[in-house]
């Protein structure tokens, strides 16, 4: 990378990826890391919401797909995505959560980013997987929500891995996945990323020092 990307990058603040599996604090998470390095929080759950809403003509599209039960494709999702990425307060850097979730979606992020860098870093919550049903079961118990058993939760576990695992390996490969431990209070998984991105010369907004 050339000094004049470096000093862009420090300019432009940071392109980060998270993911985590279902109990892990991603959400909670994804905030504190979007409020500390300065740039928006990019959840494709809420960007579909937004423009159903708003009935945007993607909007209307993805509505009729929700409805009848079907996922939204991979081309429509990118459509979106991609509108996203193109509003002002993403200029600056952006942490994207629940995309990309297909190889095909990575291929079309890394084509989107290309004229301007790609993802620095995707953060990755780790959890133990018993450690998970437990936290999610005892929650579905105070919550009152019978349908959410134990085999219920266990199975979006399994889904959550088979999907994620080529992602990740991909980000893997380019050597850009931080591994961060997700079980623990809010504050220390919190200090645990700001830790993970430090070390890799990822600072937060303000912050020239790790840059």
């Amino acid at each position: 990378m050339t000094e004049a990307h470096e000093e862009r990058n420090r300019e432009r603040g940071a392109r980060l990826l998270i993911v985590g599996p279902p109990g892990s604090g991603k959400g909670t998470q994804a905030t504190f890391v979007a409020d500390a390095y300065g740039i928006p929080a990019i959840s494709t759950g809420d960007i579909f919401r937004h423009h159903i809403t708003h009935q945007t003509e993607l909007g209307i599209k993805v509505k009729a797909i929700v409805d009848a039960g079907d996922y939204v494709p991979d081309d429509l999702t990118n459509q979106l995505i991609a509108a996203r990425l193109s509003e002002p307060d993403a200029a600056n850097g952006f942490l994207l959560d629940g995309y990309p979730r297909t190889l095909d979606q990575v291929d079309f992020l890394d084509e989107l980013l290309a004229s301007d860098g790609k993802l620095e870093a995707v953060i990755r919550l780790t959890a133990d997987k018993d450690e998970l049903v437990k936290r999610l079961t005892h929650r579905a118990h105070e919550q009152g929500r019978a349908d959410d058993t134990e085999e219920a939760i266990r199975h979006r576990q399994d889904v959550y891995n088979a999907q994620t695992a080529p992602i990740i390996e991909v980000y893997r490969e380019r050597g850009l996945v931080a591994e961060v431990d997700g079980i623990g209070s809010v504050d220390e998984v919190a200090a645990r990323i700001r830790e993970a991105l430090a070390a890799r010369g990822i600072g937060e907004a303000g912050d020239t020092a790790a840059a």
